[in-house]
């Protein structure tokens, strides 16, 4: 599958070396700026299949790419975004899954020389898919949570699961993370789903279901 893609970054080289990785895996990027003005407008003029944004951009150098990849999905909330950023900031992510739809992703830099998982993790948040970086997933259980979480209602499998549907894993693929069947992995998302008060009705619970995990950290 050929995706057409936008990538931003101030780094002229880390735009180049993008490019050439998409390039060889077979995926067009259609515009690289250095900017997130820029992104906003190149998301909106090419309509690509996904964008692909630094966090830290020119003028501030904070957090100019994750407010751009926002204003994008607010503006079209079809929109493909995948986040990649030096350092863990969890609060980066809660403000990308917060409209509670799929088709984001955040990752960290290092991840990208990890090209399967990188190129993986484009294709799944082009799908509509969420993907959390492994090193998320592992701070966000790392924390304390009260008592009333309803994440703590989760037996350990059942986290073990969410935490690679935050990874982006399919059903497929969470049973052979696990090396289980998919039927398990079914049963124990159908328990999730119930026990974090998502229903059947809800076309986005698995991205809800993480949300509500990232939200319930203590």
């Amino acid at each position: 599958m050929t995706l057409r893609v936008v990538v931003a970054d101030d780094s002229i080289l880390l735009r180049e070396g993008l490019s050439l990785l998409l390039g060889d895996a077979g995926h067009e990027v259609v515009a690289a700026v250095g900017d997130g003005p820029s992104f906003v407008r190149a998301m909106a003029q090419e309509r690509p299949d996904l964008g692909i944004t630094d966090v830290r951009m020119p003028p501030g150098h904070t957090d100019e790419g994750m407010r751009a990849a926002v204003e994008v999905r607010e503006a079209d909330p079809e929109a493909r975004v995948l986040v990649l950023s030096q350092y863990v900031v969890l609060a980066y992510a809660d403000e990308l899954l917060a409209d509670g739809r799929g088709g984001v992703g955040y990752l960290l830099k290092d991840r990208v020389s990890r090209l399967d998982q990188f190129l993986g993790a484009v294709e799944q948040v082009a799908g509509g898919g969420t993907v959390l970086d492994p090193e998320v997933v592992t701070q966000l259980f790392g924390r304390r949570r009260a008592a009333s979480d309803p994440v703590e209602s989760l037996t350990p499998r059942e986290q073990d699961v969410l935490g690679l549907m935050a990874q982006g894993f399919t059903n497929a693929g969470i049973a052979r993370e696990l090396v289980v069947t998919e039927g398990a992995v079914e049963k124990h998302s159908q328990r999730i789903f119930a026990k974090l008060g998502l229903a059947e009705t809800d076309q986005h619970r698995r991205v809800q279901a993480v949300l509500t995990w990232l939200q319930s950290r203590g």
